[in-house]
């Protein structure tokens, strides 16, 4: 952290006080290039003791010095004639000119050795192991290199005590090769704070190569061996994943989870999310929540101040009528012209300001006009010699209907459950909302994100499921009136219609609202 720090103050806050982390191609490379000295090896020899013999060197020490008040992790740690010497592996090449090793790295070289000689070690110098080309570079800790890392230390703990993160860094070229560009948004900050004038340089958020694992038949167990997900009925393996390919793991009914797994998927920050056989989210299981206690005052602060719920709750509506307007006339057939006036009408109205209580009303009136031309995106099919459509004739739900009220009712569970994830792994409670307000039980905040995305999102997926006949009558069952998918039916509906964890754009929606 005291290298991130040196390098980005914002980074470092962003890291360590709010818990935000996302890889990229360097943060990949450089866990795969260090995985040799994250293994501990070895075992140092006492500070106080001397030995005729140099012991072997040593990997993942962990040292701190409570005069510093720091806990560094060496990578390796060699000894040499009563003296030991911390080398710090890293990813990547030396530079040209008098320092071969950037400052942050040299920062990070001197707080290893500082805490070193504090725990009483004699410490000529450190080194910096450069994996690319297998090079090591001396780092000598001379007074001011000292001065340096002690003044860090000093001004990375006020940093993290402060309220609120540092600025962002004005159009560096430090941001380029961030892994946290996307959820610090540096340009976008400065604009809505009015200290940038021209637009931001446009972000691409990656699509994650990992994706949420389901498990939905009753009596299967869910477990670990060594870094993979196992899935076993009646103790034999019928599926498995990497870890890394899991962003979720979703079980449905009556599937067992293993206390090893969920620990380590904990570790992991991947969330385990519970459902009933019919589709219900249940519950959560993740990690300890980010520790950035002001963020959460400050939202419960927010969330009882009226105009600044009307403004979010105005931006919210106007987007997902335009998302419906924009769904209609993408995929509808035949579409009244006046009914897509309307909807224009109706957002432009929304984004007005207009209290939390007539926005309910807009939205009233578009979800009607939507789901009234809704039937006009289903395509026509034929089965089996005969004419066949699936009938839908409005939203009605708890229970659905009719199949299509059946699949929307399941894909928004879903996509409830990657806002209410999204919100938890920025640190904001997912129960307090600005456009649903906050009520027993109903985690208003991750309804509110989900608003914005149900068209282009679930429906979506909805239309592609059917108009591709991936989904058929037969993976529907009909009881009492209500109507719900079989297990084959859901098992196709997940499995055929990439339905996935939601973009890294809700996680930039967050940061930006």
């Amino acid at each position: 952290m005291l290298n991130e720090f040196v390098y980005c103050p914002r980074l470092f806050y962003l890291e360590w006080v709010d818990k935000q982390w996302a890889d990229n191609r360097f943060t990949v490379d450089g866990t795969w290039q260090h995985r040799a000295v994250d293994e501990p090896k070895g075992k140092p020899h006492a500070a106080t003791k001397s030995l005729d013999e140099d012991p072997p060197r040593s990997t993942a020490i962990e040292v701190s010095s409570e005069e510093l008040g720091v806990v560094a992790k060496i990578d390796v740690m060699e000894s040499s004639e009563g003296s030991v010497v911390p080398i710090d592996t890293k990813r990547g090449a030396p530079r040209d000119g008098e320092h071969a090793v950037h400052l942050p790295e040299r920062i990070q070289v001197a707080a290893q050795v500082l805490i070193l000689r504090d725990n009483g070690y004699e410490v000529p110098n450190g080194a910096v192991y450069f994996t690319e080309v297998r090079r090591r570079v001396r780092v000598d800790v001379d007074q001011e290199l000292e001065t340096l890392t002690r003044q860090a230390i000093a001004d990375a703990r006020r940093v993290a005590a402060a309220p609120e993160a540092p600025e962002p860094l004005v159009d560096s070229p430090k941001c380029n090769g961030c892994s946290l560009v996307g959820i610090c948004l540096p340009d976008e900050t400065r604009m809505l704070k009015g200290d940038r004038k021209v637009p931001p340089r446009r972000l691409l958020a990656p699509d994650s190569p990992s994706k949420p694992m389901y498990v939905t038949q009753p009596g299967l167990s869910v477990g670990k061996s060594a870094r993979r997900v196992i899935v076993r009925q009646h103790r034999e393996e019928v599926a498995s994943a990497r870890l890394v390919d899991v962003s979720q793991l979703c079980l449905f009914g009556n599937v067992q989870v293993s206390t090893q797994l969920v620990h380590l998927l904990m570790d992991e920050g991947i969330d385990v999310f519970y459902f009933s056989r019919a589709g219900w989210l249940k519950g959560v299981t993740s990690g300890l929540p980010t520790k950035n206690v002001e963020l959460r005052r400050r939202q419960v602060l927010a969330v009882d101040n009226a105009d600044l719920c009307a403004a979010v709750s105005g931006s919210i509506v106007e987007g997902k009528i335009r998302n419906q307007r924009t769904m209609l006339r993408r995929n509808g057939r035949g579409v009244d012209g006046d009914h897509l006036s309307k909807l224009l009408r109706l957002s432009r109205r929304a984004r007005r300001g207009v209290p939390v209580h007539q926005l309910l009303g807009l939205e009233g009136s578009a979800a009607r006009l939507y789901f009234s031309n809704f039937s006009r995106m289903l395509r026509p099919r034929v089965e089996t010699g005969k004419d066949f459509n699936f009938d839908f004739h409005g939203r009605n739900r708890r229970p659905p209907r009719d199949p299509i009220n059946a699949l929307l009712s399941f894909s928004y569970a879903l996509l409830t459950k990657d806002c209410l994830g999204a919100a938890m792994s920025v640190g904001l409670d997912p129960y307090l909302g600005v456009l649903h307000r906050p009520r027993f039980g109903r985690p208003a905040l991750a309804l509110d994100i989900a608003e914005e995305f149900r068209p282009i999102v679930a429906d979506s997926v909805v239309l592609t499921a059917v108009n591709g006949g991936v989904i058929r009558p037969k993976h529907f069952i009909v009881r009492a009136g209500g109507v719900a998918l079989t297990d084959e039916g859901r098992r196709k509906f997940l499995g055929r219609t990439n339905v996935e964890s939601i973009p890294r754009c809700v996680t930039q929606f967050l940061g930006m609202r």
